[in-house]
C-alpha cells in the first residue's frame, strides 16, 4: 500500500470516519426540512457546504478526543491499539489535524451565512469540550449528545438563517438518542474509568443502572421523533421510518446485558448507523410526497 494511502487510512481510522453516519443523516433532514417548509430551491453548493461542515466539525472533535485522551488510551487495553498510542500518528500531527479541521469548519460557515459563521465558535466549543467533561462529570454523555444535536438545527439555519421549532424536535431526538447509546459504549470502560477517576454514567450508576438510564433516554428520544411527526402532520412514510428507527433502538437494548457486553459494538455502531440512515431516507420520501 502506498505511504500516502496508508496515511489517509490512518487518519480516517483516527476519527472513525464511518461513525459520521450517526449525525450526518439528521443534518440532511434539517436541510431538506428547511427547503420544504420555506419553499426554497435546492442549492447543490449550499448542500455541499452543510456536508463539509459536518465532516470538518466531527473530524476536529474526534481527533481532539484522541489527542487529549492519548495517555489514558495508552493504559487501556481496549484502546491501546489506537493510532496515537501505537505511534502511527504523532500527537503533534493529530493536534495540527484538529486545528486545520476547525479552521476549515469556520471557513465553510463563512460561505453559508452570517449566523452560521457567528455561531461556529460556539459549536466548536461544545464538540471539542466534550472530550474534557469526562474528567469532572458523569453527564459527559449528554454533552456529546448536545454536540451531535446541532446537526439538524445547524443545517436548517444554513438554509433559512432563522431558528424554527420543528428542527429542534429532531435536535432533541438526537441529543437523547446519542446520549443513550454513548452510555452503552461506555460500559466497556467502567472498571478502567474507575481506576483513573474518570466520570461516566456506568461508573456512577453501575452497569444495570446505566442501562436503565440509557433505556429512559431512548424513550425520550423516541417521544420527540413521534411528536415531530404529529406536529408537522407527516404522512405514512414518516411513520414507517420512525417505527424502524424506534424498533432499532429497542433492538440494541436486547443485545447488551449487565453481565454480557460482547455485542456492544453491534449495538453501538452498526445498529445506530443503520437506524439513522433508514430514518433519514423515509423522512426524505415523506417530504418528497407530502
Amino acid at each position: 500500500m502506498p505511504a500516502s494511502t496508508s496515511t489517509v487510512n490512518n487518519y480516517l481510522s483516527l476519527i472513525k470516519f464511518s461513525h459520521t453516519l450517526f449525525a450526518l443523516p439528521f443534518a440532511v433532514i434539517g436541510y431538506f426540512l428547511a427547503i420544504n417548509y420555506t419553499h426554497s430551491s435546492f442549492d447543490l453548493r449550499l448542500f455541499a457546504y452543510v456536508i463539509l461542515c459536518m465532516v470538518f466539525a466531527r473530524s476536529a472533535a474526534m481527533a481532539f478526543n484522541r489527542f487529549i485522551d492519548r495517555k489514558y488510551d495508552e493504559q487501556n487495553e481496549r484502546t491501546a491499539v489506537r493510532e496515537i498510542p501505537i505511534g502511527v500518528i504523532k500527537p503533534a500531527n493529530a493536534l495540527a489535524f484538529v486545528i486545520i479541521s476547525c479552521l476549515l469548519f469556520i471557513a465553510t460557515t463563512y460561505f453559508i451565512n452570517p449566523i452560521c459563521f457567528y455561531l461556529s465558535p460556539v459549536a466548536l466549543a461544545v464538540i471539542l469540550g466534550y472530550s474534557l467533561t469526562k474528567r469532572f462529570t458523569a453527564l459527559c454523555h449528554l454533552i456529546l449528545g448536545v454536540g451531535l444535536s446541532l446537526a439538524p438545527i445547524g443545517a436548517y439555519l444554513a438554509v433559512t438563517g432563522e431558528f424554527n421549532i420543528l428542527p429542534l424536535f429532531f435536535s432533541f431526538a438526537v441529543l437523547f438518542w446519542v446520549s443513550g447509546f454513548d452510555i452503552i459504549y461506555a460500559l466497556q470502560d467502567e472498571e478502567f474509568d474507575k481506576s483513573k477517576n474518570l466520570k461516566s454514567i456506568p461508573v456512577w450508576l453501575g452497569k444495570k443502572g446505566a442501562l436503565m438510564l440509557s433505556n429512559l433516554l431512548h424513550i425520550v428520544s423516541a417521544s420527540f421523533i413521534i411528536y415531530a411527526g404529529y406536529y408537522a402532520h407527516f404522512n405514512v412514510w414518516y411513520w414507517v421510518g420512525s417505527s424502524l428507527f424506534i424498533g432499532l433502538l429497542v433492538y440494541q437494548h436486547t443485545l447488551v446485558k449487565p453481565n454480557d457486553l460482547s455485542k456492544v459494538t453491534l449495538a453501538f455502531a452498526t445498529t445506530n448507523g443503520v437506524a439513522s440512515v433508514v430514518f433519514a431516507i423515509f423522512v426524505l420520501i415523506n417530504l418528497a410526497f407530502k
